[in-house]
C-alpha cells in the first residue's frame, strides 16, 4: 500500500528492500522474460527462466530523461546507448498499442507535497513523459508475453482483465458530451475510443473530457475466467513484473516457475477464483486507503487556507454542480442555493441549470471558493467567488 508518506509492505522488508532489491554491482536473483523484437517493433520470439541479474547502474527518471533529451555527460557510453535503444523500442511499442486501440487516457497525477510536519502545503504535477514510458512498455510487454505463454497453452491464470464498457454507460456519456456540443459517434469500441480521445486532446475542454470518459469505463480487476484488456488493447494480460509488491504477480511466478520445469503451472479454478476475487477486493481498498489520506491531507489545507480555485463542471442535477478542481485534483459541490440569489431552474433535457440570467451546464469554467468541509462523507462545498464576495458586503 503506497501512503504519501510510507509504503505499507506486502512482503518482510528484509525482503522488499533486501534480498529481492536491485543494488548496483551486487548479484541478484530473478526471473527474467526475454523477448526478441524485429525492426518494426514486432514480438517475434519469447523465453523465460531464472537468472541471476548485476545492475550495473541506477538512474532516476529526471536522469533517464536527460539522456533521452540529450544531455549524456559522466554516463558512460555503453550505458547511454542502451537506455537509448530501450526508449526508441519503447516509443515503437507505444505507437503501435495505440494504433491497436489503446487508450491514451493520461491524466496528469498530483502529488501532494509535506512538509516537516506531515501537513499538505501544496501539490506538484507528476509528470508521464518518455523516461516513465520506457518503464511502463517494458512492464506491458513481460506481462503480455507471460499472459499468452500460459494462457494459450491452457492454462487458467489470474488475469488482470479490463472489460468493454458498458452500452448503458456509454449513452450516458453520449449524452453528457452533446451536452457540451462534443460529438462522439460510437466510442464503444476501442479504435474509435481511441481515435475520439487523440481528437479531444486539442479541446479547450480535453482533460474534463477525458476524466468523463475515464469515469464511464469499467474498473480492471482480476479474474481466473475471462481474459483481455480493453485499455491496453491486449488480448492476453496479466500482472507479473511487481511480485514483491502485488500477490497476482507472486503466484503467476509460481505458476510459470511450474510450467518450466515440470509442465505443470496448473492451479485447481476455485483456488484462482478465491485469489481473484480477494485480490481485487484488497486492492480497492489498498486505493481507498491511498485516496482516503489524500483527501484528509487536502481538506486541512482547504480549512486552514482556504484560497479561490478555477473549476470545471463535470455534472449538472437538480440540485447543484458537481465540478472537478484540477489545481487540488479533486472534485466537490456547488449546491443549487449558492448559485444565484434569484430561483434557479433545471432543464432535464439540456442537462443545466439556469436563472434566467445565466446558464450552467458540463464544461463551464467557474472560479470557486471553500464555504465548507464535509468531514463524515468526505466532500467540499464551493461558492461561486463572485456570490462570495457579494455575501461578504452583506
Amino acid at each position: 500500500v503506497y501512503l504519501m508518506d510510507r509504503v505499507v509492505p506486502m512482503l518482510p522488508e528484509v525482503l522488499s528492500n533486501g534480498v529481492c532489491s536491485l543494488v548496483p554491482g551486487e548479484d541478484r536473483l530473478a526471473f527474467s522474460v526475454f523477448l526478441t523484437f524485429d525492426r518494426d517493433g514486432r514480438c517475434v520470439a519469447r523465453r523465460f527462466a531464472k537468472s541471476v541479474i548485476r545492475s550495473q547502474a541506477r538512474f532516476t527518471y529526471e536522469q533517464v530523461m536527460s539522456m533521452i533529451s540529450g544531455n549524456r555527460t559522466r554516463v558512460p557510453k555503453r550505458q547511454v546507448e542502451t537506455v537509448l535503444d530501450v526508449h526508441r523500442l519503447a516509443q515503437q511499442l507505444r505507437s503501435m498499442r495505440f494504433a491497436a486501440g489503446a487508450l491514451d487516457l493520461e491524466v496528469p497525477e498530483t502529488e501532494i507535497v509535506l512538509d516537516e510536519y506531515g501537513e499538505m502545503t501544496g501539490l506538484v504535477e507528476r509528470p508521464n513523459d518518455e523516461s516513465h514510458q520506457m518503464v511502463e512498455e517494458c512492464m506491458v510487454a513481460a506481462n503480455e508475453a507471460v499472459a499468452k505463454e500460459l494462457w494459450s497453452r491452457g492454462i487458467k491464470i489470474l488475469a488482470r482483465l479490463h472489460e468493454p464498457p458498458d452500452p448503458e454507460r456509454m449513452e450516458m456519456l453520449r449524452a453528457d458530451l452533446a451536452a457540451i456540443d462534443v460529438r462522439c459517434g460510437d466510442i464503444s469500441h476501442g479504435r474509435n475510443m481511441a481515435k475520439f480521445l487523440a481528437r479531444i486532446k486539442r479541446h479547450p475542454l480535453g482533460r474534463t473530457i477525458s476524466v468523463m470518459v475515464l469515469r464511464s469505463l469499467k474498473r480492471a480487476c482480476y479474474d481466473a475466467r475471462k481474459m483481455g484488456h480493453f485499455g491496453l488493447a491486449k488480448d492476453f494480460y496479466a500482472h507479473f513484473t511487481s511480485p514483491i509488491r502485488r500477490y497476482p504477480d507472486l503466484l503467476l511466478h509460481r505458476q510459470l516457475a511450474d510450467y518450466l520445469a515440470k509442465g505443470g503451472g496448473r492451479l485447481p479454478q476455485k483456488v484462482l477464483e478465491t485469489a481473484a476475487k480477494r485480490c481485487s477486493d484488497m486492492e480497492e481498498r489498498a486505493d481507498e486507503a491511498e485516496r482516503s489520506l489524500h483527501e484528509v491531507k487536502k481538506f486541512r489545507f482547504l480549512e486552514e487556507n482556504g484560497g479561490i480555485f478555477d473549476a470545471v463542471v463535470g455534472r449538472v442535477t437538480k440540485f447543484g454542480l458537481f465540478v472537478d478542481v484540477p489545481a487540488l485534483a479533486t472534485g466537490g459541490l456547488v449546491h443549487v442555493s449558492a448559485l444565484s440569489d434569484r430561483f434557479v431552474k433545471f432543464n432535464e433535457k439540456s442537462m443545466s441549470l439556469s436563472d434566467g440570467r445565466r446558464t450552467f451546464k458540463v464544461g463551464d469554467t467557474l472560479s470557486l471558493k471553500v464555504i465548507r468541509i464535509d468531514w463524515n462523507n468526505r466532500w467540499v462545498d464551493f461558492v461561486p467567488a463572485e456570490n462570495a464576495r457579494r455575501r461578504g458586503r452583506r
